[in-house]
């Protein structure tokens, strides 16, 4: 499989007075998971859209390998996309991919070929208004593939799916990638995707706030200690000190920025008994929720 290399170059949309996408700008390399990350209302929808043609943008282009998808010769084979699930739901989910066949160039045999897939060809005879959001996420996912695309666009392909059909789709798209294909997937929450993708790219408020491998963003975690105490007050009366320290539970406080010398030294003098303290580097997600609010 030879993905296309995914370009938004200086993306802008705006909807009368309101700027939903300002200057955006980032890649989606072939052979790799890139997660688009931000909170709901950021700009990933218009952005995703806007890359399929769904939306003009006011300015600014995404290509793929060089080509807007309306120049793309046979689309389906090139890009597959599952954005927001759209099913009548009195057709079976057979039925719902044989009416998109003809579009994505496909005889009705692929149809049966992506539902086993994506694990739905038992399902494949039962309407669609009886299929659980999960697996209606996965017959979005087995649509996106009817073309037998070198690239898969997703926007929030893990809403709805159970702890297995997280791992599984997890599996999937890492696989996807492992061929050679290209993947970009949007998420509001970095914890759902961190051990799917390998690069990120966080928008806020419309504008990027960062683009790098997954890797870099540990440089960017700050130290924090987690301090356990059974002394519920005199634990909330230390930890006032640190603006930013959270209460975990009533016996557990974590503290930002902060070594577990300083917080021992400090529960020392404040006298208060201490059943744990570690050190540990400031979790990816608090990485992203740092950078979300202080865009907003």
């Amino acid at each position: 499989m030879d993905g296309p290399r995914i370009e938004v170059a200086g993306l802008t949309k705006r909807y009368g007075d309101v700027l939903a996408v300002d200057a955006v700008s980032f890649t989606a390399e072939p052979g790799r998971v890139t997660g688009f990350l931000g909170p709901n209302g950021a700009g990933k929808t218009t952005t995703l859209r806007s890359a399929l043609g769904l939306i003009a943008p006011t300015a600014g282009a995404i290509t793929f390998s060089g080509r807007r998808f309306s120049q793309l010769p046979r689309p389906a084979a090139v890009v597959g996309a599952h954005l927001e699930p759209a099913f009548h739901p009195g057709r079976t989910g057979r039925d719902h991919l044989r009416t998109l066949a003809p579009l994505a160039g496909v005889p009705d045999s692929r149809c049966d070929e992506v539902l086993a897939m994506v694990g739905l060809a038992d399902a494949a005879g039962r309407r669609v208004g009886g299929y659980s959001l999960g697996m209606r996420q996965r017959l979005g996912l087995a649509t996106a593939l009817l073309g037998d695309p070198a690239a898969l666009v997703l926007d929030e392909p893990a809403n709805g799916l159970d702890p297995a059909g997280i791992t599984w789709m997890r599996a999937f798209v890492r696989s996807f990638a492992a061929r050679g294909g290209t993947v970009l997937l949007s998420s509001h929450l970095l914890a759902e995707v961190e051990q799917t993708v390998d690069d990120v790219v966080v928008i806020a408020r419309g504008r990027i706030r960062h683009a790098s491998p997954l890797a870099d963003l540990h440089a960017l975690a700050s130290p924090e200690t987690v301090l356990r105490s059974p002394d519920e007050a005199g634990l909330r009366r230390l930890v006032s000190r640190w603006p930013d320290a959270l209460m975990e539970d009533s016996v557990t406080a974590v503290i930002p920025g902060t070594t577990a010398a300083e917080v021992g030294a400090a529960a020392h003098a404040a006298q208060l008994e201490v059943h744990g303290l570690t050190e540990r580097g400031e979790s990816l997600e608090r990485v992203f929720l740092r950078m979300t609010e202080e865009a907003a």
